[in-house]
Order: structure tokens, then C-alpha cells, then sequence
């Protein structure tokens, strides 16, 4: 695997080493199934842990959010928690909170000291200053995403992208994009091949759904440096589960050297 120019150590976890890390989502509705699903995700040991929070239906208490988020990295000792909001519109649960209201919602989550990384949807350029601001102070990583539920655009689109992500100041860029045929599963891995040249920090890239599914598992020899994978259940379409995804790597990184 190519090893990004600028990798990212969170907690003893480095984004862009020699290999593909395993990240596994928490979707719970309620606190409980939260910290239920950390406790059993954890038992399987994930390189990270993704907080999916727009599936928590207390997502307007900020307070509630970042005690349950102290709770979760509790459980999970040192493994790097990722906290993620997505709206219906990228791809996410519906969620009525304002632009504003998240952000607002993330101050307080990073100042928790609970997080080790954050996602923000690259959309919503005029904020993202204001995101890496608050990032920055709280020693919180950066992920700039651009999600695209519709198609796969082309190969220059999607290098742009993860050029601009790195321009506005991510310590991480990702791209997850949805095929329409196997060409467009190329298109991703080639954009992904290309862009690992081009852009100096981690990449994490994705073909979404079931045409998609390889490059969840062979996407690390083309410079992603993370993959998604089932650890109880799925966040977004063609997810596998952790199990399967960590023994198809350990053999294709065997063969790969």
C-alpha cells in the first residue's frame, strides 16, 4: 500500500500507514444501544469507531450527545472515535438541526474531550473554516467528505475533491461515491490511485453498494487509507462485516508486499 506523504497518528492508531485501517459505525437510537454497540464493536477490535450521531434521536441535547459520547470512549479504552452528523441530504437519518445548531453541537463534543476525529461534508464550504477552527483548538482531526448517493462522477471530478478537501485544511480527505456499473468502480480506485500523487494527506475512498464492495476490501492498494465494515450494524450501503473484511485484508496485503 502506498503510504500517504503525511500520515496521521490518532491515539496509537496511524492513518495512512502500511495498511488499510478498519473503521466499524455505532448507529444507536437511545444512549444505550449506543454503549451496547461500543461494548461489542470494541470487543472486536476496530482499528476506529465511528459515531454515526444522527441516528441518536437525542441529537438536539448537546448535553445528552457529549455525556454519551464521555460513556462511549470509556468503553472503548484507546481506540480513536470518530464523530459523524450526516442530514438525508448526504446520505444521512433526517435530523432538524440547523447548520448552526451543529456546529454548535460539535464544539461541545470536541470540547468533551471524548472525539479523536470529526467528519464534515466538504458541501458546506463557508463553514468549514469555522470547523477546523474549533478542530484545531481541541486537538480533533479533521475529515472534509464528499458524498455523492447518485452516480460516480468522473476521475478529474473526484481528484478535485480530495485536492479541495486538502486546501480547506483536513487532516484527512474522503470520497464515497455510488456505481452504476463496474467501469464506475475503476473510476473511483483510479481517481483514488491518482489523487494519492496528488494530495499529501490520508485518503479514505469508496464505491458504495454491492458493485461497489471491493474497493472496501482492495481499496488500501490503491491509497485509501481506511475501510468501513459492519461491527453490528451497517451505517451505509455495502458494508461488510468487520470479520470478513479483516481476513480478506490480511490476505491481500500478504500478497501484495
Amino acid at each position: 500500500m502506498a503510504i500517504a506523504k503525511r500520515a496521521v497518528r490518532v491515539r496509537n492508531v496511524l492513518i495512512g500507514g502500511d495498511e488499510p485501517c478498519i473503521c466499524a459505525p455505532v448507529v444507536g437510537a437511545d444512549a444505550k444501544q449506543v454503549l451496547e454497540e461500543t461494548r461489542q464493536i470494541t470487543e472486536k477490535k476496530p482499528h476506529l469507531i465511528e459515531w454515526r450521531a444522527d441516528f441518536f434521536e437525542a441529537i438536539r441535547d448537546e448535553q445528552e450527545v457529549a455525556a454519551t459520547s464521555r460513556k462511549m470512549r470509556a468503553i472503548a479504552g484507546d481506540i480513536p472515535i470518530l464523530f459523524t452528523v450526516r442530514s438525508e441530504q448526504e446520505g444521512g437519518q433526517p435530523i432538524s438541526l440547523t447548520e448552526e445548531e451543529k456546529i454548535r453541537l460539535f464544539e461541545t463534543v470536541c470540547e468533551s474531550g471524548a472525539i479523536d476525529l470529526l467528519d464534515y461534508e466538504l458541501a458546506h464550504g463557508p463553514r468549514i473554516p469555522i470547523v477546523r477552527e474549533l478542530t484545531r483548538r481541541y486537538g480533533v482531526r479533521l475529515v472534509l467528505s464528499y458524498h455523492n448517493f447518485d452516480h460516480t462522477p468522473s476521475k478529474e471530478e473526484l481528484v478535485a475533491k480530495m485536492r479541495q478537501a486538502e486546501q480547506c485544511g483536513a487532516d484527512i480527505a474522503k470520497a464515497a461515491v455510488m456505481p452504476k456499473t463496474r467501469g464506475d468502480v475503476l473510476t473511483l480506485l483510479q481517481a483514488t490511485e491518482e489523487a494519492r500523487k496528488e494530495v499529501d494527506i490520508p485518503l479514505i475512498t469508496m464505491s458504495m453498494g454491492a458493485l461497489g464492495a471491493i474497493t472496501r476490501l482492495a481499496g488500501g492498494l490503491f491509497g485509501s487509507a481506511v475501510t468501513f465494515a459492519v461491527g453490528r450494524q451497517s451505517s451505509a450501503p455495502g458494508q461488510i462485516p468487520i470479520e470478513d473484511v479483516r481476513t480478506a485484508l490480511s490476505v491481500i496485503m500478504k500478497y501484495s508486499q
